[in-house]
């Protein structure tokens, strides 16, 4: 059994590790777009083109690829890419989209139930509507890619040699919310990235993949882009009025969608065992 102190190691070094591969992804995109668009809103999107390449670069080196070359195995088996049957990848994207759609659920409720800021969003009505497009692909791509690396890869797993693989996916959750501190230290909204971070660290767990993990955080992505942060400054609390139809249909939204989600999740789980027997949590993954 790992001694405390070994415990508390595992935390912070996968912690460190996680933020690092993070910052490998998230700050070369954000340089990229100041210096393509700092002097003109109708330069050509070169930055989406160049992100690219730097994502497929970040994927081969943390997948195995390049010097040195006797970490090549351990970086292929922490970036967790393994295939999956295609009837546990079914299931783990339907798991994944029935949560998000919780998730969407729970954010529009808590942003009437408690005052809380926007997340500030570029003004995108001064540039051309395929710039916007392909921005808006492009950064549901980098984080989706540079977080599953990082926190439900790496991270995660290097918890789960030293935690039970319930405590490593809350743990890997609980450094997945402080990571979007930046958005503001309000709950509402660190607790549906907690919930989200729960969701992709679950599926992770029970398919060994992140390759069944991505999917499911693009979605989610694109649909907080498209659909819900463009309409957080509109919401209107339940105490000035907004305890509206549309109100109770996002509470029962997130009930529902709660429900099935759990629904979903037991079948990926016991769909999974019967498939891919040395997945269950008791084995291979518990005090590895």
């Amino acid at each position: 059994m790992p001694s405390f102190w070994q415990k508390i190691g595992a935390v912070l070094l996968s912690a460190v590790v996680a933020f690092v591969i993070l910052a490998g992804g998230q700050i070369p995109w954000t340089a990229l777009l100041a210096v393509n668009f700092s002097k003109s809103t109708s330069a050509q999107p070169w930055s989406v083109a160049a992100m690219a390449v730097v994502l497929w670069l970040m994927w081969l080196y943390l997948g195995g690829k390049g010097w040195p070359r006797h970490t090549s195995e351990a970086r292929r088996r922490y970036l967790r890419a393994n295939s999956v049957p295609g009837r546990i990848f079914g299931l783990a994207f339907l798991s994944g989209v029935l949560a998000n759609i919780a998730l969407a659920g729970y954010w529009i409720v808590f942003f009437q139930l408690v005052k809380t800021p926007a997340n500030a969003l570029a003004d995108a009505s001064k540039y051309p509507l395929v710039t916007i497009v392909l921005v808006v692909a492009m950064s549901s791509l980098v984080s989706p890619i540079s977080e599953e690396i990082a926190f439900r890869g790496y991270c995660q797993q290097m918890l789960e040699r030293r935690f039970s693989g319930p405590v490593a996916v809350i743990l890997s959750s609980l450094l997945f919310m402080l990571a979007h501190a930046n958005h503001g230290l309000f709950w509402p909204k660190l607790t549906v990235y907690f919930l989200a971070g729960l969701t992709f660290g679950a599926i992770a767990l029970l398919t060994n993949s992140i390759l069944t993990t991505l999917p499911v955080h693009i979605v989610g992505d694109v649909t907080f882009f498209v659909l819900i942060w463009p309409r957080d400054s509109a919401r209107v609390l339940v105490t000035q009025g907004g305890a509206d139809a549309w109100f109770w249909t996002h509470v029962a939204q997130a009930i529902a969608f709660t429900v099935l989600t759990l629904l979903a999740f037991g079948l990926l789980q016991r769909s999974c065992r019967a498939t891919i027997p040395e997945l269950e949590f008791s084995s291979s993954v518990a005090h590895r």
